[in-house]
């Protein structure tokens, strides 16, 4: 990275606005630099985000990037007080939309001509399957049986199976991630074609399930080209679903809308109108396919520049021969096509946000964020066509500061939607494996702009920071039902002086890049310092100030849902019980707590005692079921430990399956807290110690008593019988063996050792004798 201190090129330098302690990683530059909105007044903010492209389902990879983009515009608006005018694109025309488009809608109309799975659909997934082999799995022999499939995939492609390269000499990469789709692909039409039963309509949905993606690009080869190009519903069909799709994953994530939606299909007029001023600008050039840019035209004039995002990449452009880049296509047969003076044709890739951010936000753009991997082409070709729009001179600024999100990737792998290999956002919120919150925490300690792999060490560190500041938010609520009555005060100077470093240093992390991984250490810090701090020398109020502080910072970070952060609100959600069991619960909790104390202390628990405990509180039905059980226990004239008992038993039971817990502390009442994941995993994990004690306990003494047992049975038989085998030919009177089965004379020192284990097992068998007659 390089050094904040360079020199910014011309082209770099933002519009002078009035100043602002906030700097930003400006990718323009590779370094920070001090942000300056182009509003004179320095409160507007203009900001266009890349948004999805609407095919798939959103995964954990996109959440990565929205939510972060999320977390800056909050802070922007919320703290550094800015008015953010927040665009975001919907991508429904491009190269991928139009594939999976015309592919789903040719699939549908398969389907529906085929209610049963007929012999016909058998040999077209046959033959389908055929043609992906080929295509995509070329070790494999063509003709490949799909009873064979599996055998000669597992030899033919054993080294990536067992996670190398291909020739088995390294590790492996994409083209490997792609093989192992592949198989899979194939694997699942192999399944479908292979299935004993195709009847029902569960069987039919599991074939049409397994067949699909084998089945897509074979009917696209022999009907694509038939769609009509004046029919955009076919393809708006599938992008409508899938931008419904992400707009709920979105919300699921708490991630705010956008001011602003632009679809690329309602702007294709504006694209036309905007290529045609590039063209007459001399930018751009009619080829027989489209339009192009041209990046020679533009690099003649003064203080245009190419690829200023990444700078190295023209060098590898030029060598091929394709540095130019498409503006407008001229539509193929089976892709929909709009009017336009280069006749029929669609928007290339990059022209979209150009125009659709040019006819949002104007000619000039504080901030355009997006990927890290939309640096080139993409944005660059964003940045080089929008500045021959708007100006013939050269040196145009458009966007004055890039923010780009870093990659997520799970074990060291980038998650993408063209290799298949990703967990969705509403799969990963479905299952449990995280919450937005705890994603949201994820990102926020990685930070914006830098990679991030999600470890088991960093899972932890999430779920860590979660727990304790939850476990901070309870304590500092509870001072509301508990106060603390007899503070001294003696502590509140350190503490305040804790709060306002924190609040200097949070500040001084997000002035500086939103740096996120700083500012959350800050607030961990002020809740070790309050919680090691002598509870009985610190004030409520100065307590209460801390939460309100750390609520606030973690409600802009966007960790509580649509909570305002600036209501002097203490807390996020999850961490309040129920309001209608409150009035119930506290008063069960302050009854719990003097028997409790009176019972610890072995102090005065007589009925009389307890009937003025129990009447301090508004009698309610649950409430008289506990009293009745201490009233019992009273009149049995029951030990303290019965008390601590009943006490336990109305935490670790009842309130528990009322999803309440008590968690007592020493010389203070017990918190009220509801169950959480964090105390249902403590209480399973408990649980399975005391299972594995038990069992061992169980195991133990179930071989104890077959011991027992053994040893038992082995003491009826008689010494003189011991040895009755046919092993042996004769015996002396007692029993002991004296030549073996052949007739030839015991060896002395085997008959030695017979003898010592006869007059163990006649000791044995006396003692089961005396037994018997005494019984």
């Amino acid at each position: 990275m390089a050094s904040t201190s360079r020199q910014q090129p011309s082209w770099a330098e933002p519009h002078s606005g009035s100043p602002s302690k906030l700097s930003l990683y400006n990718s323009l530059v590779r370094a920070k630099t001090p942000f300056r909105p182009v509003d004179p007044e320095g409160k507007s903010v203009t900001w266009y985000s890349c948004g999805p492209t609407v095919y798939d389902d959103a995964h954990l990879g996109h959440a990565r990037n929205y939510t972060s983009n999320d977390i800056l515009r909050r802070i922007m608006n919320d703290y550094f007080g800015f008015d953010v005018q927040f665009v975001q694109n919907i991508t429904d025309i491009d190269d991928k939309i139009i594939l999976r488009g015309r592919q789903a809608h040719l699939l549908s109309n398969f389907q529906s001509e085929h209610a049963q799975i007929t012999d016909d659909v058998l040999a077209t997934t046959s033959k389908a399957f055929d043609a992906y082999i080929k295509k995509n799995l070329p070790l494999l022999n063509p003709g490949l049986k799909p009873e064979d499939f599996k055998k000669e995939s597992a030899e033919k492609y054993a080294a990536v199976l067992k996670g190398k390269s291909v020739d088995g000499t390294g590790p492996p990469g994409d083209k490997e991630a792609k093989i192992k789709m592949h198989l899979k692909t194939a694997g699942n039409a192999v399944t479908a074609l292979l299935s004993p039963s195709r009847s029902s309509n569960e069987d039919i949905a599991k074939f049409w399930e397994g067949a699909e993606d084998v089945l897509l690009p074979y009917l696209d080869s022999l009907h694509g080209t038939s769609i009509s190009s004046s029919d955009h519903g076919i393809f708006t069909a599938l992008t409508k679903k899938y931008e419904d799709r992400f707009n709920a994953d979105m919300e699921a994530l708490n991630v705010l809308p956008p001011n602003v939606v632009t679809r690329v299909s309602e702007y294709v007029p504006q694209i036309v109108a905007f290529t045609e001023r590039i063209v007459s600008n001399g930018f751009a050039y009619q080829a027989g396919d489209g339009v192009y840019f041209d990046i020679a035209a533009f690099e003649k004039v003064k203080n245009n520049h190419y690829a200023r995002l990444e700078p190295w990449e023209p060098d590898e452009h030029r060598l091929t021969g394709r540095r130019d880049f498409s503006l407008w296509k001229t539509s193929k047969p089976g892709e929909p096509a709009w009017d336009s003076p280069w006749g029929p044709g669609r928007p290339g890739w990059h022209i979209e946000c150009s125009v659709m951010a040019s006819e949002a936000l104007g000619s000039q753009i504080d901030i355009h964020s997006g990927g890290i991997d939309l640096c080139f082409p993409h944005h660059d070709n964003e940045l080089a066509q929008s500045e021959a729009y708007w100006s013939t001179e050269g040196g145009h600024q458009w966007i004055n500061y890039f923010l780009h999100m870093g990659h997520l990737s799970i074990a060291g792998s980038k998650m993408s939607k063209s290799l298949k290999n990703f967990t969705t956002i509403r799969e990963a919120l479905a299952r449990g494996d995280w919450t937005s919150r705890s994603l949201r925490i994820i990102f926020l300690l990685g930070g914006w702009h830098d990679g991030i792999e999600i470890t088991d060490d960093m899972k932890k560190a999430g779920s860590s920071f979660e727990s304790y500041v939850t476990n901070f938010f309870l304590r500092i609520k509870d001072l509301k039902i508990h106060p603390n009555t007899t503070s001294t005060g003696t502590e509140d100077a350190k503490i305040k002086a804790a709060l306002e470093s924190a609040k200097s240093k949070v500040h001084e992390a997000l002035a500086d890049s939103f740096d996120t991984p700083a500012a959350i250490r800050a607030i961990r810090g002020l809740i070790e310092d309050w919680n090691t701090a002598d509870k009985a020398g610190l004030s409520d109020d100065v307590s209460r100030d801390l939460g309100v502080f750390v609520t606030r910072i973690l409600r802009i970070f966007g960790l509580d849902g649509k909570a305002d952060p600036n209501d002097g609100g203490i807390g996020w959600s999850g961490i309040d019980i129920p309001e209608v069991s409150k009035e119930f619960v506290y008063a069960a909790s302050r009854l719990r707590d003097e028997v409790r104390q009176r019972a610890i202390a072995k102090d005065d628990l007589s009925e009389e005692t307890l009937n003025s405990v129990i009447s301090k509180d508004k009698p309610s039905k649950q409430q008289d079921a506990a009293a009745e059980d201490l009233l019992r226990l009273s009149q049995q004239k029951s030990e303290a430990k019965d008390f601590l008992e009943l006490s336990d038993r109305l935490r670790d039971v009842h309130l528990w399956k009322a999803g309440v817990y008590l968690e007592d502390r020493t010389n203070a009442p017990a918190m009220v807290r509801p169950v959480d994941a964090e105390l249902r995993a403590e209480r399973e994990q408990k649980e399975a110690i005391a299972r594995k004690k038990a069992e061992a306990k169980q195991q133990r003494e179930r071989e104890e008593a077959e011991k027992k047992a053994k040893l038992a049975a082995q003491a009826k038989i008689s010494p003189k019988d011991m040895f009755k085998t046919e092993e042996y030919s004769a015996w002396d009177d007692d029993g002991v063996p004296t030549k073996d089965k052949e007739g030839a004379d015991v060896l002395k020192s085997k008959a030695k050792k017979l003898r010592k284990e006869w007059e163990k097992q006649k000791k044995l068998h006396d003692e089961h004798l005396k037994g018997v007659g005494s019984s």
